[in-house]
């Protein structure tokens, strides 16, 4: 009880609460910006975390992060146009409604659902966290190697159709983590005589480089012919939306809680939860046909469970500092760059923080529904932001942000490569998520083994001699399997689409 008081008194202080808001209508605008997704708001809120204590810069990401999923309903309802990839799934659905005249039902639905899933996924993450984290302490580097692995593996399968390209981008960012010095052997490795790079590339440079840069060279060929339709007014945003959302309660309830439990998987995300829960909801669905038509039944469903995801991918970040997806990959290095190690042991040694960061989560989700509205009647001015002015403006601080992390400009050049790198990827439908979990994970998986290699004298099947330990090294070889059968499986039926075409000709 003491320990909750003084998390309370943490986070209601005039400095955190003011930093609440101010990320949270960053997040606003950034989400409802088509293109600008909540993983680039949270990448250019981390130059301002360098300043700032840890809990103000976790309370900033947390809300800009929700906020930035519900804001990407905005465009997606009005313009057709989602303005992050997790509201991808239900953007037909909401701009049908809109259609119909049902504009404002269609963005209070998703406000709505969106803030109860929230609070379903942070009490899950409330309750069950603390409890993982209790099991967790037996944890030896054996079991933490294979849960590194294991959380790469699963980045890879769910990174999209093609799990080469993944495991590509994966092995691309375990070579950026391997730069520097080795922390158990003291080995150096890839510095090409530069002294900066002895103690690795720092992470601030990396986070914005392969989200934030990647992001303007994508949308640099829009700026001066970006000409977006004008938004209509919204009106009576929240008419109907009671009685929706308790037609389609059962529907709300098993998405929050399949969201959060999809977003604790490494390298799922709100979007895949998203697109998972929504086709759910068509297949349990009474009246499937209605999908696609303007029917809010999957609306509800999408929308709960994506910002559900958001609170479930901090269950392996905070437990085990194995990040869920590539906005909590920024949290933990955000902690770490604060001198805090994600892990079981800061459930005992920051007990408060945790108690605060929970509290954070809870407030940022009941803040939606206020910040949210105010969002949807501004859409028209939001959307007016020209893209000439905004993306300039954008890269300026991101040069900033990369310089002020160790005052060189290394790493302004490190994050300008990177981002043409990630750029250069993403236009080869190489996914970039895979990446940026290996450069947080690489150090884990490779100080792990060699603890483990030291203790057991380099015998490796000393890797599996313990029940946990083997549990999670059968999990990571499955996915394995999982994956290369997936591409196996991919490539013949390529190569059975184009024998037809061969044949024709």
């Amino acid at each position: 009880m003491m320990d909750l008081q003084a998390a309370l008194g943490m986070v209601f202080d005039w400095q955190v609460l003011l930093t609440i808001v101010a990320a949270s209508m960053f997040g606003l605008f950034i989400g409802a910006i088509p293109g600008l997704t909540a993983t680039m708001a949270t990448a250019l809120l981390v130059p301002l975390t360098f300043f700032m204590d840890p809990l103000p810069a976790i309370a900033a990401i947390v809300s800009a992060t929700a906020m930035a999923i519900v804001a990407g309903d905005i465009p997606g309802a009005l313009l057709r146009i989602p303005g992050t990839p997790a509201s991808a799934a239900y953007t037909d659905e909401a701009w049908r409604m809109g259609r119909e005249g049902r504009i404002g039902q269609a963005l209070g639905v998703n406000l709505v659902c969106s803030v109860i899933g929230g609070v379903i996924g942070v009490a899950i993450l409330a309750f069950f966290a603390p409890l993982v984290a209790d099991f967790a302490i037996q944890f030896t580097s054996d079991e933490y190697f294979w849960l590194a692995l294991l959380g790469l593996s699963c980045a890879v399968l769910v990174s999209g159709s093609d799990p080469l390209k993944g495991a590509i981008s994966m092995l691309l960012g375990l070579l950026i983590s391997m730069v520097g010095m080795s922390s158990v052997s003291g080995q150096m490795r890839f510095i090409f005589g530069i002294p900066e790079l002895l103690s690795g590339i720092s992470i601030l440079p990396v986070l914005i480089g392969l989200f934030a840069i990647a992001e303007l060279l994508r949308r640099l060929p829009e700026v001066g012919k970006l000409n977006l339709p004008a938004a209509p007014t919204v009106r009576r945003p929240f008419e109907g939306v009671g009685r929706i959302t308790w037609r389609y309660k059962g529907g709300v309830a098993r998405s929050g809680v399949l969201g959060t439990l999809i977003g604790a998987l490494p390298g799922a995300g709100a979007d895949i939860a998203s697109w998972i829960c929504y086709a759910l909801a068509r297949k349990l669905s009474r009246t499937p046909e209605k999908f696609g038509t303007g029917h809010p039944e999957g609306l509800v469903s999408a929308s709960s469970a994506n910002n559900a995801a958001l609170s479930g991918a901090y269950i392996p970040a905070l437990v085990f500092g194995i990040p869920g997806d590539t906005i909590t990959a920024i949290i933990i290095g955000v902690l770490m760059m604060k001198g805090i190690t994600p892990g079981p042991d800061v459930f005992t040694t920051d007990t408060v923080l945790v108690y605060a960061i929970f509290i954070v989560f809870l407030l940022a989700n009941l803040l939606l529904l206020p910040l949210g509205l105010l969002a949807i009647r501004g859409a028209r001015h939001i959307l007016a932001v020209p893209a000439a002015m905004l993306y300039p403006l954008i890269l300026l601080f991101c040069i900033v942000g990369a310089y002020a992390t160790n005052n060189s400009m290394l790493d302004v050049v490190i994050m300008l490569i990177l981002g043409l790198l990630a750029w250069l990827l993403a236009e080869n439908e190489f996914p970039i998520g895979p990446m940026i979990l290996a450069v947080i994970l690489g150090p884990i998986l490779e100080g792990n083994f060699l603890r483990s290699m030291i203790k057991a004298n380099g015998d490796v099947l000393m890797l599996v001699d313990r029940p946990i330990a083997a549990t999670l090294g059968t999990l990571a070889i499955l996915v394995w399997v999982a994956i290369i059968v997936s591409t196996l499986w991919s490539m013949r039926r390529t190569s059975q689409a184009t024998a037809p075409q061969h044949n024709n000709n």
